[in-house]
């Protein structure tokens, strides 16, 4: 059997949310699954390891920047003869959408599984999709997406960048590509003091590369923590990963990093501004 699920919202966050309910019709059907979704999700990162995933097929439209391969009319008869040459069986689409309704149906996939079409408007992540599955195959899923990282990648992070028992080692999610999401620099700078006043702490600083985030990021490495901080920003998510296997603590805004060490198990603070609630 072969099960497709469309995963199209964009970023990390909400590809760790959606990862239970993915496993969960693996699970279900005996049978790992594939995946569409966007580049900018970094599931193939983030999943080349599960075994739940069969494959990763990359959604390449609404980029701001260019127009891409399944943009348009002429993008989503692309995506159609990109998905029929799989013969997937089932689909299960993570959405609302009539688009990916009829470009599943053109890609002749048998039994369609989706949202109500057209209520997108008010629909909450995480409990749209428990009642979907619930609905479709009867089974209720809870919200505790978990990612697994081998026990010798988490070795290697630790000697590699001097990872040591004996501090308490804390993963800081300074960025955040909303504006509404960042929180200032004296926020972090305060609360690093506050820890180094009771413990010796190193500091790991995960964010992006955005000029705003940037100028976070810049503002912490010049106070007096410097030496303490090591700056994530320049390597790749799978070296990432294993470094915030290794913390005992997280403290992050709303950002995909929160979402990240939660995933991971680590106990995960999360910095609330303005974000509305779920």
């Amino acid at each position: 059997m072969k099960i497709l699920a469309v995963q199209n919202r964009m970023g990390i966050g909400d590809m760790v949310i959606f990862l239970p309910f993915i496993e969960a019709i693996a699970r279900k059907y005996a049978c790992p699954v594939s995946l569409l979704v966007k580049e900018n999700s970094k599931a193939s990162k983030l999943l080349n390891k599960n075994p739940n995933i069969s494959e990763i097929i990359i959604l390449d439209r609404d980029n701001k920047s260019i127009k891409g391969r399944h943009d348009g009319i002429g993008g989503a008869l692309k995506l159609i003869n990109d998905l029929k040459k799989y013969k997937f069986d089932k689909v299960f689409i993570f959405n609302s959408s009539l688009r990916f309704n009829l470009i599943s149906k053109l890609a002749r996939i048998k039994e369609i599984y989706q949202y109500p079409l057209f209520e997108k408007k008010n629909q909450h992540i995480i409990q749209a999709a428990q009642t979907f599955l619930k609905k479709e195959l009867n089974i209720d899923v809870p919200s505790n997406p978990i990612i697994s990282i081998g026990t010798n990648q988490i070795k290697q992070a630790k000697s590699k960048y001097e990872i040591l028992n004996n501090q308490l080692n804390i993963l800081l999610g300074i960025g955040g590509s909303g504006e509404t999401k960042r929180i200032p620099s004296k926020i972090y700078i305060k609360f690093m003091q506050l820890c180094s006043e009771k413990y010796d702490c190193r500091f790991f600083l995960a964010t992006g590369t955005k000029n705003e985030e940037q100028e976070i990021l810049k503002e912490i490495l010049n106070s007096k923590f410097q030496s303490k901080c090591l700056a994530l920003d320049q390597l790749d998510l799978i070296d990432i990963l294993p470094i915030i296997k290794n913390c005992k603590i997280s403290v992050c805004n709303d950002s995909s990093f929160s979402h990240l060490s939660a995933a991971l198990e680590i106990p995960t603070i999360v910095l609330m501004s303005d974000t509305p609630l779920l």
